[in-house]
């Protein structure tokens, strides 16, 4: 199933995407797309729908974060082999894990603000791979169990904030608008194969990313079983798995993005972001 939430901002309502490609309203059936929908009871329940008989949705409406009340947004850094070779750091030996504020979040196609002072803004291209029932400790063999479905997320960043101000990731990490996620989840069901997926970005048309889930070095289940020992991964949380080489900090010389800028990304299945850089 793809599962989306659309209307304005702070209004949103659920929805999913049928077999043709057409939105139908899902509020009939829940309130909104909350964590407690992505429990296996939960889901059940929305396999069993005869989606003919769901509303159709008219128009192109705006569509927001697939899922309300995100709890955690777990963040993996340097993890794509040809990413660690770009900006110049060794493969780590373990996850390199931070945290992103989930008022960071944004809508796909909602802009991305750059902040005041901020001078280097950058994109990456993330798999999210979100939390469908808690795990605490648990071994990357049943780790998947976990995950409910799959998103499209886009780890903004402003490299001045994040490298020039302390070295704290989280700080170059959180701005506003930081956290486009979507169009949709999808579930987990739907994506066989979460290491053999392509990626891709580009900026005003021009490719500057392309990649494969296969070049993780430490995959979604190992990721999932390693953020576990750690802290508690709670429904609801998402765990936004890297990004490939092609960021504008790796360019030499750095291309970072300006005020007017597109940028545009997608994951095999999981659908395409489009964004425009405004300045505050």
């Amino acid at each position: 199933m793809k599962l989306v939430r659309y209307g304005r901002a702070g209004a949103e309502k659920p929805g999913l995407i049928d077999a043709d490609g057409t939105l139908r309203d899902l509020s009939r059936v829940v309130r909104d797309l909350t964590p407690a929908v992505l429990s296996p009871a939960g889901l059940r329940r929305l396999r069993a729908l005869r989606t003919a008989r769901l509303p159709v949705v008219r128009g192109r409406p705006r569509l927001g974060c697939p899922l309300a009340g995100i709890g955690k947004l777990v963040c993996i850094g340097l993890n794509y082999t040809d990413h660690a070779s770009e900006v110049g750091q060794p493969l780590p030996k373990e996850p390199v894990v931070f945290l992103k504020a989930t008022s960071a979040i944004t809508g796909p196609h909602d802009p991305i603000v750059r902040p005041r002072g901020g001078t280097k803004l950058d994109y990456e291209v993330e798999l999210g791979a979100v939390i469908g029932r808690d795990a605490r400790g648990v071994s990357e063999a049943e780790a998947l169990r976990h995950v409910a479905a799959y998103c499209l997320v886009d780890d903004v960043s402003e490299r001045a904030f994040q490298i020039e101000h302390g070295g704290a990731t989280t700080k170059g990490k959180s701005a506003d608008t930081f956290a486009p996620i979507g169009p949709w989840l999808v579930t987990a069901d739907e994506v066989r194969a979460p290491q053999a997926l392509e990626l891709w970005t580009t900026v005003n048309g021009e490719p500057r990313q392309h990649g494969s889930t296969a070049n993780m070095i430490f995959g979604v289940a190992a990721l999932v079983a390693y953020v576990s020992r750690f802290m508690s991964l709670r429904a609801g949380d998402v765990v936004s798995t890297g990004t490939p080489a092609g960021v504008a900090h790796g360019m030499k010389p750095p291309r970072y993005l300006e005020p007017g800028d597109v940028v545009e990304m997608g994951i095999t299945g999981l659908g395409a972001q489009k964004n425009r850089v405004v300045s505050r």
